[in-house]
Order: structure tokens, then sequence, then C-alpha cells
């Protein structure tokens, strides 16, 4: 258990937190939501002792043990991969480092052999013996394989490194863990042994993240952030999600009942519930949801972007056309024997375990790489529209302001005009005033998004939209796409993303395509293909 009493934290006049007093409670797991720049990743800081807050503390059991998913990548660069796993139990790793010194001296006296033995009951308590065995079995379970569990962490790769630190984390069943984006980097099998390993988990368990299918899955609370307070939500983030759209609707019909509210809230609980899966966590938050009043749900001031694609034109049969596709990066087959059509009404997620295939596949679709062998072909009705995941090129000027850059691409260029198209995507006032190379991640997407709506394209190609959004954007982003009449190809690491959107999933792996027809939970579950891609894999 950890709690807060009274925390506040302020940065000059901006008021992150004030007079926060909240309890986590263990067996929970709970998911610290807000909007971007609310504090999350700040209140986590201050939840593990690295950061004082104002006012206020901190309080935990003594002898209780707290673990944090680490940010820095380089720290142990000259440790050995499971032995920074096994540092994550900070006591247990004190301990066997202390007595491995002891064992390795020349002169090994009789009160060394006194503090060695105090140091093997110490050891045993803290279950040292299977230390080993857990660390590479966590490893094993986040995908990295056994032939690189003694390898140093400088000799991996950054996506590898992330899933070392996390196994770090987990390592131990620490009594409180603290995970900020746990599911950065980490492909679709990792993530669903992440979610299960959590689901099991006893002790209490914070997350922040912007993966809703995470969220939805290991969450049986939600922290929500809001108006400088932190308020507890039973369920998880769809439920919030969806009650918090139906306060609002609620609140905005003045003419309604309570009562009649009342009901609405009962059936809407009573659906909801009725979805929940068998697992742990689903089970204690259908218990929760049917204790809920109207009193205890309340709309966000989360603001939402308007995101909605209309193409120009209708596409004509012929839309794209891909023919046995090539290309090596030093030396190394990234795509090979790519070959697809899309038709009309596809929705085309594509996958893989190298993140620079996708990428590289559609930057040839786009003439910004060549091929080294194979064609493609684009139909003569064809609009396509790009988003890349690299967008820096686009805003280098700083001679100009967001209407001014969104107008070069815009067919009517009316000041008003596009002030409200970027109205819409939540720069108003003075921040359509910025200059475009100042903006944030989130906000060179949003601005990115505005780009493509009015290209007006009939086949949209999107390459990892979702980076840098906060949760907000995201959900509007997913209607926008669920709600496209034309065709679209993406790349996304977002589970739910794909699972809502896609009906067709292509698969790049080293040695060739898989192309299935299904929504990707199917995909995902399909024995057969399992085996699939672990052949074409091995292969490689």
């Amino acid at each position: 258990m950890i709690s807060t009493t009274n925390v506040s934290l302020r940065y000059g006049k901006r008021v992150l937190f004030e007079d926060v007093t909240v309890k986590f409670l263990p067996g929970n797991c709970y998911g610290l939501i807000g909007a971007n720049g609310a504090g999350k990743s700040t209140f986590l800081k201050i939840l593990s002792g690295e950061l004082e807050p104002n006012t206020g503390s901190v309080e935990m059991p003594a002898g209780q043990r707290l673990a944090v998913l680490k940010q820095n990548q380089f720290a142990y660069d000259d440790q050995q991969v499971l032995q920074t796993v096994i540092q994550g139990h900070q006591r247990l790793w004190a301990v066997m480092s202390e007595k491995d010194a002891l064992y390795a001296k020349a002169d090994f006296s009789d009160a060394d052999g006194e503090r060695a033995a105090v140091l093997e009951g110490e050891f045993a308590d803290l279950e040292g013996w299977n230390a080993d065995y857990e660390a590479a079995e966590l490893l094993s379970g986040l995908g990295i394989t056994e032939d690189k569990h003694y390898a140093l962490m400088s000799d991996l790769g950054a996506s590898e490194k992330v899933r070392v630190l996390l196994a770090q984390a987990l390592f131990g069943n620490p009594d409180v863990l603290l995970l900020d984006e746990p599911t950065n980097n980490l492909d679709a099998e990792s993530v669903l042994w992440l979610e299960n390993f959590l689901d099991n988990f006893q002790n209490t368990v914070i997350v922040v993240s912007h993966d809703r299918h995470f969220l939805d899955a290991v969450c049986n609370y939600m922290a929500d952030l809001d108006f400088s307070k932190i308020t507890m939500y039973p369920g998880n983030y769809g439920f919030w999600y969806e009650s918090s759209q139906l306060a609002l609707r609620q609140r905005q019909d003045v003419n309604k009942k309570t009562e009649d509210k009342r009901k609405e809230l009962e059936e809407f609980v009573r659906r909801f519930s009725a979805n929940a899966s068998k697992s742990k966590q689903a089970t204690s938050r259908q218990k929760l949801l049917q204790k809920l009043t109207l009193e205890e749900i309340k709309p966000s001031s989360r603001r939402y972007p308007y995101i909605a694609f209309k193409p120009e034109r209708e596409a004509g049969n012929q839309l794209l056309t891909v023919e046995g596709v090539a290309k090596k990066v030093d030396g190394q087959s990234v795509l090979k024997n790519v070959s697809f059509t899309l038709d009309k009404g596809d929705k085309i997620a594509i996958v893989g375990r190298d993140d620079r295939a996708a990428s590289l596949l559609f930057d040839i679709l786009f003439g910004e790489a060549r091929a080294d062998k194979g064609t493609y072909s684009w139909g003569t009705t064809i609009t396509p529209s790009y988003f890349p995941k690299e967008n820096s090129a686009y805003f280098q000027a700083d001679n100009m302001n967001l209407v001014d850059w969104l107008r070069q691409y815009s067919v009517e260029k009316d000041e008003s005009f596009v002030r409200g198209w970027l109205g819409r995507m939540l720069f108003s006032g003075e921040e359509s005033q910025k200059k475009p190379n100042v903006l944030s991640g989130g906000e060179k997407v949003r601005c990115m998004l505005s780009k493509m709506m009015l290209e007006s394209g009939n086949v949209l190609v999107l390459d990892d939209p979702t980076n840098h959004l906060d949760l907000e954007s995201i959900q509007a982003l997913n209607n926008g796409l669920k709600d496209f009449t034309g065709s679209i190809i993406f790349a996304s690491h977002d589970l739910q993303f794909i699972e809502t959107v896609a009906n067709r999933i292509i698969e790049l792996t080293p040695e060739g395509i898989i192309d299935r027809r299904m929504n990707y939970e199917e995909y995902l579950a399909d024995e057969t293909l399992k085996a699939q891609r672990q052949k074409m894999y091995q292969l490689a």
C-alpha cells in the first residue's frame, strides 16, 4: 500500500497538485490518467521519492518495497543483462555483492566468516537462490532470448533495453510497482504477456500509459488527475471514458429527471459489466461497477479534437498494387517479396517485429526511398495522403505562424477558414500564432492530421500516428479512422487502435509477408499463424 496526505506541488503560479490525499491499496491496479501536462509522471516521481512536494507527505508501511520502471536506457551499459534485472531488488543485490566480495578476499578472516553467515541467512530469506531463474523467466516473457541474458546491456538495441528495465521493475515481487509508459517499444506478444503478468500480480500497481487496450486489460481503478486533484473511479479506462461522456450528456440534458438519469446509468453499468472477461481484474471491476451511484460519475474537463477525414472523390477499382518489393538495410533484409493489392474498403494494419519495415515500405510508396527490387503503382483515381513517423522537416520554418503554416495545404486561403480548422484541433486564440518550430511532439501530430484532413485523400497512409498524442487525441483519431469511408494502410503500436480500425493484417517478416483478412485479436490468437510467424523469423 502507498498513500499521500495533502500533497501539493506548484511551479511558480502553475498548480499541478493541490492537497491531494489518496490511497492505493494492495490487489489493485490503478491507471493514472490526465491531460498532457497534468503532471502524471511528476506524481509518480513524488510517490517514488525522486521529487519532494511543496507540502504534504507520502506514506508506505515499513518493510515494504517499491519498484519503479527506470527511463535511462544507458544507466546499466556496463552490466550483464541478467544482473541488471536482479538489481531491481536493491537489498538482494547489495547482499549478493557483499557476499561475493567477502568470498573473493584472499585473507578471509573469522569475522568475515561470521558476516558471510549472516548474509547467507538474509540471502535465503530473500529467496536469492531463485533470483537467476526468476530474472531469466521475466526476460524470456518479454522477448529477450536466452542467448542475450549474459550479454552486456551496451550490446542490446534500444527496444531490448526497455524490456530489460521493465523486467528489472517486475523482479522480486515488489509491494508497490510504479510503471510509466511500460508498453513503449513492446511488440504485441510482449504487451499481452505483460497484461497477463499484471493481471496475476497480487500487490499494488500504479501505471501511466497511453495504451487504452493495456489500461482496459489491467486496471480496476482509474485515478483521474483533473482540476489539480486525483479522483478514484472504479473500472478500467473504457468505462471511465464512456461514463464521463454519459455524465456530460446527462448534465447537458437539464430537462431529464434524476430518476431517468439513474435508470440510464444502471442500464449502462449492466451492459458494460456483461462484457467483462473472467480475468481477476475484470471480475473485481464488475463488483465495483455494480455499486456505482449517479453522484459518483462526473464529466471530465478534457477537450477532444474533432478529427474527420472526408475523401474529395470516390476511388475507382484500382487503388494500389505492390509486387515483389524488397529492400536491405546495412546488408540485412528488412523487406522481402512484399506483394499485395489494396482493395476498396480495406483498412490494413502493417505489423512486424522490425519497426523499420513499415516505415521503409511507406517511404518507398511515396517516393522517399527506392526499393532494391519490385514495383508499385497507384490507381489513377487515387489521392493518397501520408502521415510519416518522422515529421520534423515540415516544421522548420520560423518566419510564419500556424495559420500561415496550415494555409499552405488549404485550397481555401481565408484566415477565418484556416483558424476554424486549427480550432478543431485545439489551437485556439493565441495558440494559432505559435511558430511551427517550437511545437511539442503532440502539437506537431495534430497539425499533420489537420493537413491530411484538408488534403481530402481517398487513401490514407499513417505511420505510428498515435505517437506523442494524449489519450483524448488518440480516442478522437481512432473514431475518425473507424468512420472514414475510404481505404487505409497504417502502422501502430496501439493494440486497441489496430483492433478497432483494421479489417486486414499484413505482417512484414524478414522472409516475406503474412496477409490475412481478419481483425488483430483473431490474428494473434490463431495457432497456425503463430507457428508460421515463428518459423519465418527463425529462418532469418
